[in-house]
């Protein structure tokens, strides 16, 4: 599956000024971590986003907003959005942060 690089590039630049970051290829995209733990990532032209699953679950209601779910299984702690809420910088930008966030705030790996 290809993911949309464009929008790697943009979260990328989000996160140009932490030196604790890494890419990886994962779930037939690509996968951003803070200090070893995975913050977000693309996945076709969605964006992936992980955070405490009880704001996950608060946050399902936001424009673009759903549950992550592979086969079935939905995925807690886990988010997709929707190319049309991360079309504006600032949009996307929240929501790289909310994952950035959570991904600081585990022991690093």
């Amino acid at each position: 599956m290809a993911f949309d690089e464009g929008l790697a590039e943009r979260i990328r630049g989000v996160l140009d000024a932490r030196s604790d970051t890494d890419e990886r290829k994962m779930f037939g995209g690509i996968a951003f971590l803070v200090a070893g733990n995975m913050a977000c990532g693309v996945m076709g032209d969605d964006l992936m986003v992980r955070m405490a699953p009880d704001d996950a679950e608060a946050r399902e209601s936001e424009p673009g907003a759903r549950r992550f779910d592979m086969s079935g299984r939905p995925m807690k702690g886990w988010l997709l959005v929707a190319p049309e809420a991360t079309t504006d910088d600032g949009d996307l930008e929240l929501w790289v942060r909310r994952g950035e966030q959570f991904a600081a705030s585990l022991p690093p790996k």
